[in-house]
């Protein structure tokens, strides 16, 4: 998948809905508080979190092939 499709996916599903604040920021407060209980919220943190995740791992994936090509 390419950069800049990641980066817009991140955007959009990290940060959506925008009011009154993202659904990713409130499940993690939850998750601190010990509040994530429900199964809806713990879908949500892992469908919200998907492309952060993914853009991390293929960042890391770039890096290490070029350290191995060097």
């Amino acid at each position: 998948m390419p950069f800049p499709v990641l980066l817009l996916l991140c955007i959009m599903i990290g940060l959506a809905p925008f009011s009154p604040e993202p659904h990713l920021v409130e499940k993690i407060r939850m998750l601190i508080q010990g509040t994530l209980k429900r199964p809806i919220d713990i879908f949500d943190l892992f469908f919200h979190s998907a492309p952060l995740v993914l853009l991390v791992v293929k960042t890391y994936s770039m890096i290490a092939t070029k350290k191995r090509k060097s």
